[in-house]
């Protein structure tokens, strides 16, 4: 059962509920109204612009009933109302000191025990299932990464895993890149080498958001894939040394790549990046095209470079890695801004054909958005 008071100027409005106080201000319930003068029916993007809303606003009346709560708003003289399940879920009004690099929901960060459960689905599922599909994608926002099994054995069968929630970012390797054995290779991961788990293109700005790797043919010795949770790492970091978690977080790296004809990509960026509040958001590690560090003050590089030598170490931690070894149809997603990829030493007898793509976050998000939208509906 919901309580509310509303403060004398009608400046704020608490809802209390189970011992538990909750504040809005009433510029933030204006703005934030969900009725059809202030938000579209069929789009639910706002009708109205901040300087729409009076400097002078105040909220004249408050009442519950039922799961609604109706607001009088001055000087407009207007009734608005309120799911209240709704304010609950939007809060903002919560202690506001949370320690540097926590994470949202659903992030859950892992080590290698998550090998126990490896987030792992049927393509053929997926494709043709709704509910294995969201359960898929939701693996993939918890955990930064998710394999499938059952795929097609055809050339550019990873063309229809994107399609499965998005769109192909292109980029100068094109729509897709070839992952096998070259002569004199313009990129390390085409050579047989064993490579240290990296995050891919941080000399772009923006990242490739996804990255998609698709098994064709599997017959060499070795080639496991492996995973390492970035966000991990980064909270490990932190807590055997949280100045070093900081002169990570807080000075920018540098990264180049100028490996093709007429390509020279380079970005400016810190390999932990937290927003503001201090939320874990990205995580940049790829020792093989990192360029000159030269935006750290003199008086913290030795720290910082012994901050750096830790991430590595703790990346090739065993304890921090997942493994797996993709067959013909399989294929794995990463999360490019927080889960580290690589992949072990292969032998040159037999065959390993891989292709890779990359994709955008923002449209895995949207499809799991929408489709956890649909499922109450389906189920009714």
């Amino acid at each position: 059962m919901y309580e509310h008071h509303l403060s004398d100027n009608g400046q704020v409005l608490s809802l209390r509920k189970d011992g538990h106080e909750t504040r809005f201000h009433a510029i933030w319930l204006r703005d934030n109204a969900q009725d059809a003068q202030t938000r579209s029916p069929a789009n639910g993007q706002r009708l109205i612009a901040l300087r729409d809303i009076s400097e002078d606003l105040a909220i004249s009346a408050a009442e519950i009933t039922g799961t609604r709560l109706s607001l009088t708003f001055q000087p407009e003289d207007r009734s608005i109302d309120y799911d209240l399940a709704w304010l609950e879920r939007h809060a903002y009004d919560r202690p506001a000191e949370r320690r540097p690099g926590w994470t949202a929901d659903p992030v859950e960060t892992w080590d290698s025990r998550l090998m126990e459960r490896l987030p792992t689905a049927d393509f053929g599922a997926v494709q043709s299932d709704p509910a294995a599909l969201q359960g898929w994608l939701a693996d993939i926002a918890r955990y930064g990464f998710g394999k499938l099994t059952g795929g097609p054995v055809q050339d550019q069968a990873l063309m229809q895993v994107v399609d499965l929630f998005g769109h192909v970012r292109e980029t100068n390797y094109g729509r897709h890149f070839e992952v096998r054995t070259e002569v004199n290779p313009t990129n390390l991961a085409y050579t047989g080498l064993g490579l240290q788990a990296h995050t891919d293109n941080p000399y772009r700005d923006p990242v490739p958001t996804i990255q998609v790797l698709y098994c064709l043919e599997s017959s060499a010795a070795g080639g496991e894939n492996m995973v390492v949770d970035g966000f991990r790492v980064a909270e490990r970091l932190r807590d055997e040394n949280q100045d070093w978690f900081n002169v990570l977080s807080r000075h920018c790296a540098r990264f180049e790549y100028a490996g093709s004809d007429g390509v020279i990509l380079r970005s400016r960026r810190p390999m932990i990046e937290l927003a503001p509040d201090g939320e874990l958001i990205g995580v940049r590690f790829n020792n093989r095209s990192a360029a000159a560090i030269t935006d750290v003050p003199f008086d913290e590089m030795a720290t910082y470079y012994a901050a750096y030598r830790r991430m590595g170490e703790i990346i090739d931690d065993p304890a921090m890695e997942v493994s797996f070894r993709l067959e013909p149809g399989e294929s794995f997603l990463v999360d490019n801004t927080r889960v580290l990829h690589a992949r072990k030493a292969y032998s040159g007898t037999g065959t390993r054909w891989f292709q890779g793509c990359y994709a955008d976050m923002d449209g895995l998000h949207s499809t799991l958005a929408s489709l956890q939208e649909r499922r109450p509906e389906a189920a009714e």
